[in-house]
């Protein structure tokens, strides 16, 4: 399948389904990057969760545009509101799609939903190889996430399939992390280690005693620990404070996505689960080790094996969870990550 051109004249417009939290839209940049440049002229609209709007101002050399999802049935991340499938048809239909692209899993249930986004032509991903629906291609297990959406970007005809994560950040923004820094206890100038006990659920989270231990090793070693983390990962920091004896730095609902981003680009290592900050240390190339408790490690660890370390198996490829690393595991990692 061909994504379609512009002709020399008019743009057209392309929707891009990917209802998902910030790792996952940061996984997804390298394939929408790759559709915007081989069709530069064509407007991309992200159909995402409401908090992913501030990604067209982020991205504005691949994005466009963007129309908030609405929920569909079977599809967790938003329940299903008649007034909003309203608002997104009249949305959907007013840009003129020519192509609806759906970067939301094996489409099991979101193929559902992009189908009847108004387009021209739809694409996507489909569950099962027996697939013969035009433009949808069977689900590929085997690949990363950066790696299958690109597999994705190919197929509609792009050729710039570079898989480097990306994720800019202001001045402002750096600004602000600074003084939230400071404001938290940080010394001016100190380097710190970013730590993230978080996650988007239990069982993708390492134990508060495990990143507990970790911080004092790394305190020790002459480390500041600055913790991270949003207001729903407070009780989890809250813990891991109480445990760790060396001091910290705790940032515990202080930082939007910008000041989050400048935070671990500023750190000499972030140390987290796989949410997050593990693919923004990715994508501005900051040392990490990520730790893999209930999510699938081939699917989500980060590409750089020499600058990120990914300790634990995780869930691989959905199935049972593997016991989780041990703190000598995860200090293993660390010596090298580090001076």
């Amino acid at each position: 399948m061909t994504l379609p051109s512009t002709g020399h004249a008019e743009f057209r417009a392309v929707g891009v389904f990917r209802a998902l939290q910030l790792g996952d839209l940061i996984c997804a940049i390298p394939a929408i990057r790759a559709l915007k440049r081989s069709h530069p002229a064509n407007r991309i609209s992200l159909i995402g969760l409401p908090w992913a709007e501030e990604l067209v101002t982020r991205f504005p050399a691949y994005l466009d545009d963007f129309i908030p999802f609405p929920g569909w049935p079977g599809i967790g991340e938003r329940e299903p509101d008649r007034s909003r499938a309203h608002e997104y048809e009249f949305q959907a239909a007013h840009r003129r799609f020519v192509l609806a692209v759906q970067m939301h899993g094996d489409g099991r249930a979101s193929n559902g939903f992009v189908v009847a986004t108004p387009a021209e032509a739809h694409a996507g991903f489909a569950p099962d190889e027996g697939s013969s629906v035009p433009g949808f291609l069977p689900y590929p297990r085997d690949r990363s996430e950066v790696e299958r959406l690109l597999m994705l970007a190919e197929h509609l005809g792009a050729t710039d399939l570079d898989a480097r994560l990306e994720f800019p950040v202001s001045e402002a923004e750096h600004a602000d992390a600074t003084r939230a820094l400071h404001a938290a206890g940080l010394p001016s100038g100190a380097p710190y280690v970013v730590v993230h006990a978080g996650g988007r659920g239990p069982d993708r989270r390492w134990s508060a005693e495990g990143f507990a231990a970790v911080a004092d090793t790394l305190a020790t070693a002459g480390h500041a620990i600055v913790l991270t983390g949003s207001e729903v990962d407070r009780s989890v920091n809250e813990k891991v404070r109480a445990q760790a004896e060396a001091p910290i730095v705790d940032l515990t609902g202080r930082t939007s996505i910008g000041t989050l981003a400048a935070t671990v680009g500023g750190a000499s290592l972030v140390v987290t689960n796989d949410s997050a900050p593990s693919h923004l240390a990715a994508a501005l190339r900051v040392p990490s080790v990520v730790i893999f408790t209930g999510s699938d490690r081939a699917r989500w660890a980060p590409s750089d094996r020499g600058l990120h370390r990914a300790v634990g198996d995780g869930r691989p490829d959905g199935g049972v969870a593997t016991p989780p690393p041990t703190v000598r595991e995860v200090l293993a990692a660390v010596p090298a990550m580090v001076a």
